[in-house]
């Protein structure tokens, strides 16, 4: 287990070299409020997003905002999660749904996208909240499959049942 922690670990250094001056311990995330100096957002989308009471604009440009707070801890990169979630489009169409499903999702925060595994770092067990996810931190210009087109900005209602560690 420690060579895979080990891979991980080298793995995202050499993918993050420029967001690891950032970092900041799990407990205080690094994190701007929208009011203060930030970086541009990607789009009015997401400038709009950042302007909402309690938003906080990362600096990868991804949009936080709480929904409702949590209790214990938050997750750690490294550590599996259960999150109910809904997936919509800025215009409100939904393309995904654990929770339409009935079944929440368990996934480890590095298989994820980007605003994902960051956005997931700044819940509290038990907590929710909304991340609204430039391509950047999404899924760029690639989209995904017939679903999500390329250079979608995207908005995740998330729900962080537990969390498991490695």
């Amino acid at each position: 287990m420690s060579r895979l922690l080990t891979l991980l670990i080298a793995a995202l250094a050499a993918g993050t070299s420029a967001a690891a001056s950032e970092a900041q311990p799990a407990s205080t995330p690094a994190s701007t409020p929208a009011s203060a100096a930030a970086p541009a957002p990607a789009n009015e989308i997401v400038a709009r997003a950042a302007r909402e009471p309690g938003a906080v604009l990362t600096p990868s440009g991804m949009v936080f905002q709480v929904l409702r707070e949590g209790h214990g801890v938050m997750p750690l990169l490294t550590d599996y999660v259960r999150v109910h979630y809904v997936g919509t489009f800025p215009d409100g169409r939904e393309f995904d749904s654990s929770i339409r499903r009935g079944t929440p999702a368990v996934f480890g925060l590095t298989r994820v996208i980007k605003c994902w595994s960051e956005g997931l770092q700044r819940i509290k067990v038990g907590g929710k909240a909304r991340l609204t996810c430039p391509p950047a931190v999404a899924y760029g210009d690639r989209g995904a499959g017939n679903v999500i087109p390329p250079n979608a900005t995207l908005i995740f209602e998330v729900e962080l049942l537990a969390i498991r560690g490695l």
